[in-house]
């Protein structure tokens, strides 16, 4: 009897093990996403994006070598044949002079992903989005589909992806995020497909959706930022089908996080989280996740030799951009291009490093915040905030230090006997006067210049406040 109760014992475990599994199953089984945009819009983002907060976007590629004017370049030049364009290749290069004849001089010599991570580690960012290939169709990884325009048989002879996707993962904690153009300005098989209304696939089916599957099985980054269409339809580009593999079978499908640029239409409409348009900054709170893909240098993603400094953005405007983004429920990605042989240029590394000590100070009022009832101040201008709803907490950003000393927040309503404030990077709590229905006035500390916790913004912490 007590073998065979043993026994009858463990076939129940395995029964019950079995019920499990299947349940578990179904489960799973019934989480797959058809390619239809009704399906895959209705995945929920995953939650490290919304956490993030802050990432950097990186413009590299040929266009790097002219840097000159704007990573569009080549259209500029030879597309609409711009002036200045034209008078700088007339006046800079040898007659005949062609733009694949930029892609050897693309040398990348300086190029230490060891030391980028460094930097972008240093500036709080926790992802990065790199440029495998823009418009120009030249790819920073050795393509399969891109032969003999590509890093690895041009130019610097190294698969410029790995190299970064390796010292990321393994020395720094950001996300590792690929930007990718669908279409490519000049290739033969897009503008066939083009003159007949991309009634004909050639182009997605032989280059676009191969090096597709290819960044994500070889690299696989946590978020695939998509551009270009071209004009094309997402239709013609089999969008849905992609991300349905993307979501369901691909490497990543657990983390990965994706844009709505896939296809003309799709923009603002469609995909993971919304970019609406380049340099998005509503100013209010939007129903669905966005990011705010913006740029140190106000006139070009690319790295530009003819720049002058008042064309960079300053610290000041660039702390102003990321509490503006994250009040309103956004992310900031903020863009950077390096130089053709592959440094980051001073200023750009100026501007990352003081984004980094803005945060150490500041970052608990970013980083897995949401936004509040109010997104700015309606009495006090240049004032943002934030929150976390479960530590009873509400972050209240100012951009300009009073003169008088005295901050007047009109939104937060004080709670008698349980409400605080501090002011981030300082020890003491701060003195506060209640104004009843019309918010609080805070005694700001008096400090000189040199003993103020940061140069360029300042966080209150508001806890208990309604």
């Amino acid at each position: 009897m007590g073998v065979l109760g043993s026994w009858g014992r463990g076939l129940t475990l395995l029964l019950l093990l079995l019920l499990l599994l299947s349940s578990l199953l179904l489960v799973l089984g019934s989480a797959r996403y058809e390619p239809s945009w009704e399906s895959l819009d209705g995945r929920p983002l995953p939650s490290w994006f919304d956490g993030a907060k802050f990432g950097l976007f990186l413009h590299w590629g040929v266009f790097s070598v002219p840097s000159f004017g704007s990573e569009w370049f080549w259209w500029y030049w030879q597309k609409e044949k711009r002036k200045e364009y034209v008078d700088f290749m007339k006046n800079n290069y040898p007659p005949g002079f062609s733009y694949e004849d930029f892609g050897p001089l693309f040398t990348a010599e300086f190029f230490d992903a060891n030391q980028w991570a460094d930097v972008f580690k240093a500036s709080g960012a926790k992802y990065i989005v790199l440029t495998t290939k823009h418009h120009e169709g030249f790819t920073l990884w050795g393509s399969k589909y891109s032969w003999n325009w590509n890093a690895v048989d041009v130019g610097p002879k190294r698969d410029i992806v790995n190299e970064l996707a390796v010292a990321i993962k393994n020395g720094t904690d950001l996300r590792f995020g690929l930007y990718h153009s669908l279409f490519e300005w000049f290739n033969p098989l897009f503008l066939d497909d083009a003159s007949k209304s991309f009634q004909t696939r050639q182009f997605p089916t032989s280059k676009t959706l191969p090096e597709l599957y290819e960044i994500v099985n070889k690299y696989q980054p946590e978020v695939l930022w998509s551009d270009g269409d071209g004009d094309a339809p997402d239709t013609y580009w089999n969008s849905t089908g992609f991300l349905a593999w993307l979501y369901n079978d691909s490497p990543v499908r657990d983390t990965v996080v994706t844009n709505d640029r896939w296809g003309a239409g799709s923009i603002c409409k469609h995909g993971g989280y919304y970019t609406c348009s380049d340099r998005y900054n509503p100013g209010h709170l939007l129903p669905h996740k966005w990011e705010n893909c913006m740029t140190i240098d106000r006139r070009s993603w690319g790295y530009r030799r003819n720049a002058e400094i008042s064309d960079y953005l300053t610290i000041e405007d660039l702390v102003k951009q990321l509490v503006e983004t994250v009040s309103c429920g956004g992310n900031l990605l903020m863009n950077i291009g390096p130089t053709h042989d592959g440094r980051i240029a001073a200023i750009y590394e100026e501007r990352l490093r003081q984004m980094g000590t803005w945060l150490k100070v500041n970052g608990e009022a970013i980083y897995g915040t949401q936004p509040w009832r109010a997104q700015n101040d309606t009495v006090t201008p240049g004032v943002w905030y934030t929150s976390k709803s479960k530590e009873k907490l509400v972050y209240a950003i100012f951009l300009n230090w009073p003169a008088s000393g005295h901050l007047v927040l009109g939104q937060p309503k004080a709670i008698g006997g349980a409400t605080e404030v501090n002011l981030k990077g300082y020890e003491q709590p701060l003195k506060w006067i209640s104004l009843a229905e019309n918010g609080i006035v805070v005694a700001l500390p008096q400090l000189t210049i040199d003993q103020l916790p940061c140069k360029w913004g300042w966080t209150l912490e508001l806890v208990n406040v309604n």
